[in-house]
């Protein structure tokens, strides 16, 4: 009785690494998806039939299936994210910047004109920015109607003139669509695209129909200024040495809470920052919200999605999809963010 309790003790933590193997071969083994079905299936009836002889008490099928993990694991440790791949239109570039003095230039600021989810005009521009006239910092949440799952793009505002709107995103191949099991298996590198507004959130608001949200943060300029280089050097550093997207680690919220505490922000974590459509009732918690509101009233008078989808691609499309967000009269008044 003890041995066969032991044997099962043993194999069930086996079993799950197994299990994961599978998984890992699936999202990540080159090949065809034929090959790839052929050889999880192989591996599932190997892993089955050691689990089987493992929990009757054969320790040499637990110490085959830890054979068989090392290597996996060898394997899986020796992949390595590269640049150098067919990457969909819309992730070749990645962002850089380089400041000189109160000025901010960006390479490849993505300005794309969307006709479908997978077809628009493409432009990359190089554009540059006064650090003088940073006055604003606009947390935008976009949800496609999946519970607990959003995408977060932050933008910053320079005297409510021009915009420039960072989002961190899985590095997809051309044809290929996201998973978000796939971007625990590192089948995605990251990337960090800086874009128009026009872009970024028309392809949301008005190709995709998704639900998109604005909320004017609480900041002082210092720290909206900290919080855009912070954008700039972690862009560069991702231009130099890749790295691969994770959706618990690595992701479009993480990233940015990494950041906002490396310029000195005390933010407690908070299980609402893996649950990415919470992140607004995380935001105002912590007081970083535009004041004098509750958070359904922000929440209400945030949505941007029909002013977007109207606006499309006006010249003034930022200004029009602020018109009633909290924040933004009061910037335009001089009241300012903190300044």
């Amino acid at each position: 009785m003890t041995q066969a309790i032991v044997g099962f003790l043993v194999s069930v933590p086996l079993a799950v690494l197994m299990a994961w193997g599978a998984a890992a071969l699936w999202f990540r083994l080159p090949g065809s998806r034929t090959q790839r079905r052929l050889a999880v299936a192989g591996w599932g009836m190997v892993a089955l039939l050691l689990l089987l002889l493992g929990m009757r008490g054969e320790w040499l099928a637990n110490v085959t299936q830890l054979l068989l993990l090392t290597a996996l694991f060898v394997w899986w440790f020796r992949l390595q994210p590269t640049h150098d791949r067919p990457w969909s239109d819309d992730v070749t570039y990645l962002a850089t910047g380089e400041v000189q003095g109160n000025r901010l230039t960006l390479h490849h600021v993505r300005d794309f004109d969307w006709r479908t989810r997978d077809d628009a005009a493409v432009y990359w521009q190089k554009r540059s920015y006064d650090l003088d006239r940073l006055d604003s910092v606009d947390m935008i949440v976009s949800s496609w109607g999946r519970p607990g799952v959003a995408h977060v793009m932050i933008s910053f505002g320079f005297e409510g003139e021009q915009f420039v709107l960072f989002s961190v995103e899985v590095r997809r191949l051309k044809g290929e669509r996201f998973s978000e099991i796939g971007g625990f298996f590192r089948q995605y590198e990251l990337a960090i695209v800086a874009a128009d507004e026009r872009d970024a959130v028309g392809l949301r608001a008005g190709v995709r129909g998704e639900r998109v949200s604005l909320f004017r943060l609480r900041m002082p300029q210092s720290a909206m200024r900290s919080l855009l280089l912070a954008y700039v050097e972690e862009a560069n550093a991702l231009a130099e040495s890749p790295r691969y997207y994770n959706t618990i680690t690595a992701n479009c919220t993480t990233l940015i809470f990494a950041m906002a505490r490396g310029i000195g922000a005390r933010l407690p974590f908070d299980y609402r920052l893996l649950v990415t459509d919470r992140l607004p009732g995380y935001a105002f918690k912590v007081g970083g919200l535009w004041p004098g509101y509750t958070l359904p009233e922000l929440e209400d008078r945030g949505r941007i999605d029909e002013q977007a989808r109207q606006a499309h691609r006006v010249a003034d499309f930022s200004q029009r999809i602020r018109q009633e967000v909290p924040g933004w009269e009061e910037s335009l008044e001089g009241t300012g963010n903190g300044k």
